[in-house]
């Protein structure tokens, strides 16, 4: 049973995983800025992500304005993954980690995924499919309190669309679209809840730990959609973790075509 991602992290370096990361090296590296704003939204989302490709895979991980310089990058590829992990700025140990063990298991080849392909069409439609998809994993019934942790609207629809009742949580909201007050206290919402879905972005913050924590102590079902870190959300899975939507790089706003996204359960059922 994975405990942390403290745990993870050593059990990665001491090569419980697979191969040493020293013998895996950055391809490339990129410091991405970008925004949205879907039609008759008066929310602009601004994301930065840092992505490390090792091989056929990139690891990911989003962070905070201002949390790392784009020269960061300038030095980074060619370098093994294991000084990264070991080393490296959280936003960047966690992209590090993320990419050995997506480099380990890529998610198209994980015999515990099921592939949802999201369809061709607009921001706004690709994003309410990913949503929906993300929906999909919570057994949400009629009346059930369900904390979202890291606020995206499609997702409160998606959630609200079940029956369920939505208590948001994040740091740079103060309301949701639907005007649904956002919460900055984790815990307020995670003991109110039956049930508690989370973006990969608590792995970037710092607060996974305490929220696999609580969640394990209450006996709450935990999902997790990932851009960040998909690949190590899903070494929780049956540690805390319940489900998990993992979307790996190129994200689903980086096009307009078909992409893939690969939803697990702790006990690797799926329904194709």
């Amino acid at each position: 049973m994975t405990a942390s991602v403290a745990a993870l992290t050593t059990a990665v370096l001491n090569g419980e995983h697979g191969p040493a990361p020293s013998e895996l090296s950055v391809t490339s590296a990129f410091w991405l800025h970008h925004t949205t704003r879907l039609p008759g939204a008066d929310v602009t989302y601004r994301n930065y992500y840092v992505l490390l490709r090792v091989g056929e895979v990139f690891g990911a991980c989003s962070f905070e304005a201002g949390e790392l310089d784009p020269s960061y990058c300038a030095e980074t590829s060619g370098l093994p993954l294991s000084e990264l992990i070991a080393d490296g700025p959280l936003p960047v140990r966690i992209a590090a980690l993320d990419a050995y063990l997506a480099a380990v298991e890529p998610h198209h080849l994980s015999a515990q995924a099921e592939e949802v392909v999201l369809p061709a069409g607009t921001p706004d439609v690709r994003a309410r499919a990913r949503d929906a998809a993300v929906a999909g994993l919570l057994d949400v019934t009629e009346g059930s309190k369900v904390a979202l942790i890291g606020v995206v609207n499609p997702l409160v629809e998606a959630i609200t669309a079940l029956g369920g009742t939505c208590l948001p949580c994040d740091f740079n909201l103060r309301e949701t679209a639907s005007g649904i007050p956002v919460s900055r206290d984790m815990t307020q919402v995670v003991d109110a809840a039956d049930a508690v879905v989370a973006t990969g972005m608590t792995l970037s913050n710092g607060s996974f730990d305490t929220l696999l924590t609580s969640c394990l102590q209450q006996s709450k079902p935990l999902a997790i959609y990932a851009q960040t870190g998909s690949a190590v959300a899903r070494a929780f899975l049956g540690s805390g973790v319940t489900a998990l939507s993992a979307e790996p790089f190129p994200f689903s706003q980086f096009s307009a075509r078909p992409t893939s996204l690969y939803r697990y359960r702790k006990n690797g059922s799926h329904t194709p």
